[in-house]
């Protein structure tokens, strides 16, 4: 077999619209796991909610997760940070407030946990969707924490106005901001993005990148398709992230992790 390492983003590439796993793509990854290939999730998930479709693939072993700002590794013992790019509340402060004056939901997130101020249904039913059970406090600011990821989440023309401005403001200073799905920005380190993650973790393992294959759906996903020997882009994938592609699959509705991984880890 060619690649010794698949990352898998999952929201939008692994699952369906319907955050599922189909059984043909379980029997697939396992396939290419059998032959000895590492499967690595990466997903703007945090490490509770992603751990769920690791073993529902019936494998353990390293997520990169909160998009690339905490790698973790999970088996039958547990999970256990690997390495996290971290920020602090009062860097983020100005951004707080702006989405507490315009009344846009927003979370934070430690590596294991995740902190909000206020939930509605609209926000219940989002975080049920994802298996994420945030815990409701009063200020955020007041956590003393360490943060690596701030997550707004709304409707996408609120959120194309929010990443205009922001941008026009540089309100994000010295830290980064991207747009993880339609309804959703994420702020984290500058140095936090999938790409970093697979590469400490490839150096780890002692994988080159051109045994590395990496499959993704969105700009979140860019740095690790970059990255690895051949990045993949899904047919459901905005144009600018398939032309940013090495080659393309079907849609994750039509199971294009399990066209791409038998294309190119199987039948070769």
């Amino acid at each position: 077999m060619k690649f010794k390492l698949i990352a898998l983003d999952v929201d939008g590439t692994l699952l369906n619209d319907d955050h599922e796993l189909t059984e043909r793509t379980i029997e697939t990854i396992q396939e290419v796991h059998d032959q000895g290939c590492h499967i690595v999730l990466c997903t703007g998930r945090a490490p509770a909610s992603t751990l769920p479709i690791l073993q529902q693939l019936g494998l353990e072993g390293t997520m990169i997760t909160h998009n690339g700002a905490a790698t973790v590794h999970a088996d039958e013992r547990g999970q256990s940070l690997v390495n996290e790019f971290s920020f602090t509340l009062s860097e983020i402060q100005p951004m707080l407030d702006y989405v507490r004056r315009e009344g846009i939901h927003f979370d934070v997130c430690t590596s294991f946990n995740m902190y909000i101020e206020r939930i509605g249904e609209y926000e219940k039913e989002m975080y049920k969707k994802f298996l994420i059970s945030p815990k409701l406090v009063t200020d955020v600011s007041e956590l003393g924490l360490p943060i690596v990821k701030f997550t707004l989440f709304g409707q996408p023309d609120v959120l194309d106005r929010v990443q205009k401005e922001w941008e026009e403001q540089k309100l994000y200073g010295h830290l980064r901001m991207i747009r993880s799905g339609d309804l959703f920005i994420d702020v984290m380190s500058a140095e936090a993005n999938k790409g970093n993650a697979l590469k400490a973790l490839a150096a780890t393992l002692e994988v080159n990148p051109t045994e590395i294959m990496a499959i993704g759906n969105y700009y979140n996903d860019l740095e690790m398709m970059a990255f690895a020997g051949l990045g993949i882009a899904v047919a459901n994938s905005p144009e600018d992230v398939r032309n940013a592609a090495d080659a393309l699959t079907s849609s994750n509705n039509n199971e294009g992790v399990h066209e791409a991984l038998s294309k190119y880890c199987l039948h070769n």
